[in-house]
């Protein structure tokens, strides 16, 4: 497979039991981590250890993530997309319950990533049903989506909040109103803000500043596909 972030063919596996990843770009150095499954992927994607994982979200360590579901008894890949390490957020990682003190490793936790939470825009397709997207769309894709990065985690927490409402919407063009009518549901995401509505008018700046969606209007905005 391709770099899906510079193009160039191919990545190349880690040596086994590497901490961090599993594949990594010779070219321009870019780490990925493989999660897999025979099947449909669903709402749920298991992982590791929650603290690690929640650790490498607030590090600049964390690679991107290769997800792919195959039909395990033809061996044919169904699906498979890339996200970028930015998407990730401590809201999208669920924690497990610690395994029983019968277990092997008895209070170890675990994590999934909830992968409905990611938006679509960071959910970068390399294959859609058995078929193979266009290298170019995917680097595009890519390109277009690390305008969206920042360091800081709670920005990220809401701007990518901010975005999936976007993406439910039913319309392109939308209201002010209509994203306000969503107001409860920041308020439980982020229970620590007091400014929920001028915290909603600031992401949907960055979002316009970064082309995702267009002022066209008091209150009225479009968003770009």
């Amino acid at each position: 497979m391709y770099c899906p972030r510079c193009g160039e063919a191919p990545i190349k596996h880690f040596p086994n039991n590497q901490k961090v990843a599993d594949f990594y770009c010779p070219f321009c150095k870019n780490q990925y981590e493989l999660k897999s499954k025979g099947g449909i992927i669903g709402r749920k994607i298991a992982d590791g250890a929650y603290g690690a994982f929640i650790q490498r979200i607030r590090s600049d360590t964390s690679p991107d993530f290769i997800v792919l579901s195959y039909d395990p008894i033809d061996l044919w890949v169904e699906n498979c997309w890339v996200i970028p390490k930015h998407f990730f957020t401590p809201l999208i990682v669920e924690k497990r319950s610690p395994l029983p003190p019968t277990a092997r490793r008895a209070g170890w936790i675990g994590c999934n990533i909830l992968f409905e939470k990611i938006p679509e825009q960071g959910k970068i397709a390399v294959v859609q049903n058995r078929m193979t997207v266009d290298k170019k769309i995917v680097t595009d894709k890519m390109q277009r989506a690390s305008l969206l990065q920042t360091s800081n985690l709670e920005s990220r927490g809401w701007l990518f909040d901010v975005l999936n409402c976007i993406n439910c919407l039913e319309n392109d063009v939308f209201t002010l109103t209509e994203m306000y009518q969503n107001e409860s549901v920041f308020k439980m995401l982020h229970p620590q803000n007091r400014n929920i509505r001028p915290k909603i008018r600031q992401q949907l700046q960055f979002l316009r500043d970064k082309g995702y969606v267009e002022f066209v209007g008091r209150g009225l905005y479009k968003r770009i596909r």
